[in-house]
């Protein structure tokens, strides 16, 4: 009988406690073995010489030598796809956006050990990144996770359209989706957008209290205005409303005003806030109006809804595999028959333009 082929983890984090509660999540998945866990990164350069991980899990706040440096360190000499596992503070919340920029993969928050209550949710979240991180930039195909829990639909959240949505209005607006690799495809979409973009809703997979600070920092490059969502902001030109992380965030309309909704709910596709819900949400209030962007990430998040979208008239793109990370998300999309369009990652923005004005 075929045996599963497990990811190889290396733990590096200076408190025991934590070391040993994500060594239990992690091995709780079948997918995945820790192979060692380090106390600090001179620790951890001595497991690599004797085994290379396929995934490495790490701490900003260590002492002897710091997690950003070590992580660049990491990236000039041997690149391992690295997820951070960080505080939910303001500093760490900093640092940890520093650290996708210099390369890591995705963020994680530190569990809390005192905590067990949330284990089931949590587990999850963290299994799926570890292993959607081992796979980044990884051409060779592996095999899929295996489903550990129930994979709720957009059902859980928002009904489906039973008619077509509603007429078209001469406003657009632009919904995209990402995860795995998505904070940096973010950035040069957004920096890309014109003064009098299209209003643009976006969910991007992204612990809790991170999503702001990603906000704040795009907000600061680009030329139009990204913010974190709050419930009830309208969808204007020239802005970018980003799901806060941990709720779901739906497009809405009176009248000829789109506005967001935050909501509450279950994990959807295995994520909260989930790709599909945002995407249900704009076929049914959106319609012919919509253009939609899948970008960089592993699973079939928004496959779903972005088929709903074409459905009730939208133009939809997707990221072509080779300006991916992991070419998961947009590859579910494409199968699924929602996709209008191809692209890499630098044509996008472009595209997206062209076709609202």
């Amino acid at each position: 009988m075929d045996t599963v082929r497990k990811f190889k983890v290396l733990v590096v984090d200076d408190s025991a406690s934590v070391r040993q509660v994500l060594k239990e999540i992690l091995e709780s998945d079948p997918e995945l073995e820790v192979i060692a866990v380090a106390s600090d990164p001179y620790m951890a350069v001595e497991r690599i010489k004797h085994e290379t991980p396929d995934v490495i899990t790490l701490d900003i706040e260590m002492p002897r030598m710091d997690g950003l440096t070590f992580l660049e360190k990491i990236m000039s000499q041997h690149p391992i796809p690295v997820v951070i596992c960080s505080t939910l503070a303001r500093a760490g919340s900093e640092s940890a956006l520093a650290a996708l920029e210099k390369g890591a993969v995705e963020i994680i928050t530190k569990p809390k050990v005192e905590a067990r209550e949330f284990f089931e949710e949590y587990r999850v979240k963290i299994c799926d990144v570890v292993k959607s991180a081992a796979r980044a930039r990884l051409s060779k195909s592996r095999p899929k996770p295996m489903t550990t829990s129930p994979k709720l639909t957009a059902d859980a959240v928002l009904p489906k359209a039973t008619s077509r949505a509603l007429i078209q209005t001469t406003e657009k607006v632009v919904v995209v989706g990402a995860s795995t690799g998505g904070t940096e495809a973010l950035r040069e979409f957004l920096e890309s957008m014109p003064l009098d973009a299209p209003g643009i809703v976006i969910v991007q997979h992204m612990p809790e209290e991170f999503t702001a600070r990603f906000a704040q920092r795009l907000d600061k490059t680009c030329r139009i205005t990204v913010k974190e969502a709050a419930d009830n902001d309208s969808v204007l030109r020239g802005q970018a409303l980003i799901a806060p992380g941990n709720h779901h965030l739906l497009l809405k309309r009176s009248g000829a005003r789109y506005y967001v909704e935050i909501k509450n709910g279950p994990l959807v596709s295995r994520h909260r806030p989930s790709v599909d819900v945002l995407f249900r949400s704009a076929a049914r209030y959106g319609g012919r109006n919509v253009v939609g962007v899948i970008m960089t990430g592993m699973g079939d998040d928004g496959a779903k809804g972005m088929l709903e979208m074409k459905e009730t008239g939208a133009f939809n793109i997707a990221q072509n595999e080779a300006s991916c990370v992991v070419f998961g998300m947009p590859a579910e999309a494409i199968k699924a028959g929602g996709v209008d369009r191809v692209l890499p990652l630098g044509a996008i923005a472009q595209e997206v333009v062209r076709y609202c004005h």
